[in-house]
């Protein structure tokens, strides 16, 4: 492998040379730039990030703790983020916190050990111990997707209010009036916001959200179905269920099949987080879309301000609502266009 002495003797400069076109440094003539980027293509010269990062203090990478990998929304927020970041010339490391908030910790101390420059993280359950302190002591950070209320780090997310608000006025204009949710984790932002969202827009139609229509999940598929076999068993069952995330939205949709039922003839389901699968079901799923690929790549932005010296700042998109066939809506004639979900 060659080393930075050969690329120098290659180049006929100094080693004190090269280290300054490797570092992009300006006082260095064109001529001798020419020589050694010809050098280190000719001898294949690949320099040392580690003795690099303990000159600089930088290792160009940035740490990324999403909430649950098997999630396709956070499976796309990470390919964003990594995107991104090499766009911007940083690599990606990625934990996976499973909605532990001790594996979270376990993943933000690794990252920190391996001198990672940022850290973007989803808060799993209102956060951590260990992520708090990393954040309360000074630790380039962004909030991504999910924040933590009175934690001083900037936030990148998606307002999804006005989109619950349409899918709460879409489905009471196709003549539901017995709506259920299945909630996410209250302690978490996302959890607690949407169940706020749904009951304001509820109330705003005068209809009524006993509590027997709140169903705690916990964003996972297996919470969706026990809550939506929960919703059948009484006495009156909703007529739509909306889930507060893709996985609950599909587990409901396995609890309404195990019991024979249809969707939309026997009961109706929406979901919050669009994807990809969605389209594909039968019925497709009306859902809120989240615009996934901006937020990565706005969370990076910004995490980079932070690391570079730039003032970083907070960003907050808007979620919308798709329109399909879950909830009894007409299908589409042959000459009517077709709502569907565009790749942000």
């Amino acid at each position: 492998m060659a080393s930075i002495k050969d690329v120098a003797a290659e180049a006929g400069v100094s080693v004190a040379t090269v280290s300054r076109v490797l570092n992009d440094h300006p006082s260095v003539s064109e001529d001798a730039r020419t020589r050694v980027l010809a050098a280190v293509q000719t001898l294949g010269y690949r320099p040392n990030a580690v003795a690099r990062s303990l000159r600089t203090d930088q290792t160009r990478t940035l740490g990324l703790v999403i909430s649950d990998v098997l999630n396709p929304y956070f499976t796309e927020l990470a390919r964003s983020v990594e995107e991104e970041a090499r766009a911007l010339g940083y690599s990606v490391i990625i934990g996976n916190a499973d909605e532990r908030p001790d594996l979270q910790d376990h993943h933000v101390r690794t990252l920190l050990d391996r001198r990672i420059d940022g850290l973007l993280v989803s808060p799993a359950d209102g956060g951590s111990p260990g992520m708090l302190d990393a954040a309360r002591a000074g630790t380039p950070m962004v909030f991504v997707d999910r924040w933590i209320p009175g934690v001083d780090v900037p936030v990148v997310r998606a307002d999804g209010r006005t989109a619950v608000r349409d899918l709460v006025a879409h489905l009471h204009a196709l003549g539901h009036r017995r709506l259920a949710i299945i909630a996410g984790p209250a302690a978490t932002t996302t959890g607690s916001e949407r169940v706020e969202a749904f009951r304001e827009a509820m109330a705003e139609h005068g209809l009524p959200l006993p509590d027997a229509y709140i169903g705690q999940g916990d964003f996972q598929a297996e919470s969706g179905r026990r809550v939506t076999e929960g919703f059948l068993d009484l006495p009156q069952p909703p007529e739509v269920v909306f889930a507060a995330d893709n996985l609950m939205a599909l587990g409901a949709l396995d609890a309404v099949r195990a019991r024979g039922l249809r969707v939309p003839e026997d009961i109706a389901l929406a979901a919050f987080d669009d994807i990809p699968w969605f389209v594909h079901t039968d019925p497709p799923i009306t859902a809120v879309a989240q615009p996934t690929g901006e937020l990565g790549r706005a969370a990076v932005r910004a995490l980079v301000d932070r690391i570079e010296g730039r003032p970083p700042q907070s960003v907050t998109l808007t979620a919308r609502l798709v329109v399909r066939r879950s909830c009894g809506e007409p299908a589409p004639t042959p000459h009517s266009p077709v709502t569907n979900r565009s790749k942000s």
